[in-house]
């Protein structure tokens, strides 16, 4: 049971961060472009977190189904808008600039994807060193001398990095 709620866990915080890459795209060309944004939404349903902040009054919400998220930028097709904000209205933005801030959320996962394995590539891969746990006596490790945590530097020559090498070595 704990296994499945950890599952489900890591599950959620994956996408939400999915999610939280991929709207910020969005949002943080949007506002490049000189856009209005109404509403920061990270899920959708009811906002469970709600913070209002910047000259804007942007609404940052952390919502109750964590399976999505969107950017809610200042349009007419919505509502109306006051004539002094009319030209920071996404309708009121040029095709180009549309198809940009449409296109930066796919591209900021991408980009995070890159980052991601890049991270994973420079941390590297535990392994396990080549250390002696317990020698078993009367075998034929006892008989080579060998003792608890003698490390094992060589096999028939050749480096021994990891378990994985002595390994192959020794088939």
């Amino acid at each position: 049971m704990i296994e499945a709620l950890t599952s489900l866990l890591a599950f959620i915080v994956a996408i939400s961060l999915l999610v939280a890459v991929h709207e910020f795209g969005h949002y943080i060309v949007g506002r490049f472009c000189g856009m209005k944004v109404l509403r920061y939404s990270i899920g959708f349903g009811k906002p469970v977190l709600t913070r209002v902040a910047g000259r804007d009054n942007t609404e940052y919400c952390i919502s109750a189904i964590p399976l999505g998220g969107y950017v809610k930028f200042l349009d007419e097709r919505e509502g109306p808008v006051e004539p002094s904000d009319q030209g920071r209205a996404f309708n009121h933005k040029s095709v180009p600039a549309r198809i940009t801030v449409l296109l930066a959320g796919p591209a900021f996962n991408f980009l995070f994807a890159i980052l991601a394995y890049w991270a994973l590539f420079v941390s590297g891969v535990p392994t396990m060193r080549p250390a002696v746990g317990a020698v078993t006596p009367a075998t034929y490790a006892s008989e080579a001398g060998l003792r608890y945590g003698d490390r094992i530097l060589t096999v028939d020559g050749r480096e021994a990095a990891d378990w994985e090498a002595v390994l192959v070595t020794m088939l």
